[in-house]
This record gives C-alpha cells, sequence and structure tokens, in this order.
C-alpha cells in the first residue's frame, strides 16, 4: 500500500490515505457481546476426554517389584527370591527378544532365568497358555525319548516349559528350556492352569499390568 500512495500527490493523496483509515476502522472487529449469567446457565459445558483409571498398586497381577539384576541375565545363570513376598496367583511371563522367563507372585517378581528357546523351524509360539499338565520325569514320546525334567505342558504339540542344559548355540523344538535347579522351583509352585504369556519385544515395568495389553 505504501508504494501505490508514494504515486498520489496533494489532496488526491491525502483523500487516499483517509479512505484507507476509513477502511481499516470499519474492518475492525466489533466487541464481543458479554453473555448474560441466563446464557451461560443455558450453555452445555464441554466435558474432557475421560482418561482410564490408573491400576491400583492392590490389586494382584500389577507389578510391584522387579529383582535387581544389573545386565543382561547369561545362559545358564538364574535368580530366585521370595523372601518376605506374600501369597498371591503366579503368573509367569517369557520375552522371546530378551530370551528370559520371569516368575510373578502376587505382582512380586521372585525368579527370573535365561532359557533355551525354539530355532526358526521350530519356533517358540506366543501368546497366553495355561500349564494342562505336569510330569516331573518326563521323557518325550515325540523327539526320540529326549529327557524333559519338571514338564509343564503348554500346547498339545508338544511344547511346554522343562529343565534343561540352558547354553548357546543351542535350540529346542519349541520348548522353553530352564535351568535344572530353577525348573525344580517352578514346578513346586505352580497348579494347572497357571497362565504363561509368551511375548515378543513387550515392555512392563513397575506399575504395569501383567495380564492386560
Amino acid at each position: 500500500m505504501s508504494s501505490r500512495l508514494l504515486l498520489l500527490s496533494g489532496l488526491g493523496a491525502i483523500v487516499a490515505i483517509g479512505g484507507v483509515l476509513t477502511l481499516a476502522a470499519r474492518s475492525d472487529p466489533a466487541p464481543e457481546a458479554t453473555p448474560s449469567p441466563e446464557e451461560i446457565a443455558m450453555a452445555e459445558p464441554v466435558q474432557a476426554a475421560a482418561e482410564p483409571p490408573a491400576p491400583s498398586p492392590d490389586e494382584p497381577f500389577v507389578i510391584k517389584r522387579i529383582l535387581p539384576i544389573n545386565g543382561p541375565i547369561r545362559y545358564g545363570e538364574w535368580h530366585w527370591d521370595e523372601d518376605g513376598v506374600p501369597d498371591g496367583p503366579l503368573v509367569i511371563t517369557v520375552d522371546l527378544d530378551a530370551r528370559v522367563l520371569s516368575v510373578f507372585r502376587g505382582g512380586y517378581e521372585i525368579g527370573a532365568t535365561a532359557v533355551l528357546l525354539g530355532s526358526q523351524d521350530k519356533p517358540t509360539p506366543t501368546g497366553v497358555f495355561p500349564i494342562t499338565e505336569k510330569d516331573i520325569d518326563h521323557v518325550s514320546n515325540i523327539y526320540t525319548g529326549a529327557p524333559m525334567p519338571y514338564m509343564q505342558r503348554l500346547t498339545n504339540d508338544g511344547v511346554s516349559l522343562h529343565g534343561s542344559k540352558v547354553e548357546k548355540g543351542f535350540a529346542s523344538h519349541g520348548c522353553v528350556g530352564m535351568p535344572d535347579p530353577f525348573a525344580a522351583k517352578l514346578f513346586q509352585m505352580t497348579k494347572l492352569g497357571d497362565k504363561v504369556y509368551i511375548t515378543r519385544g513387550k515392555q512392563i515395568g513397575m506399575g504395569d499390568s501383567l495380564v492386560e495389553g
């Protein structure tokens, strides 16, 4: 606008500037009227979207403690500490990426171990599996009589938890193998129907639910 105004002279420039000021004054929005109390009362309140309630720390499946283990768990390594942990429902988790099995009682982690998992040809499945059978001295009737001490069956096609020699470079036929001492402790604690959650890379921590998501 300023370059156009420079082309005008004398009275014409004054008239043009006055017109611009008049248009500017007309283009200003009128002040908004203040609503009356009656209008405010009639207006519907805007409700914020409700957030899902956070799980209560008293719930038996909310994580309350994770064992203080420094660094990744090596093959053959296991940890167990249930001192002072109250009774509660048992949940077993297996992370295929971390190759770790964890045992929670009432939300407190009481055990953790490196595990042997299936190969690419016979992978360990993901999902939620209840324990359907237990046999302390089981011998495989599928894989040429292979010993499977402290066996806890998860599927009808042979996938189970059991004691094994957990070493790097070895794999199972889909089962979750644990060091024998750890497998013995777990075997004594579980009952039929207890659930094993097998996931791949799921991140959980303090305050998270073990059985949701």
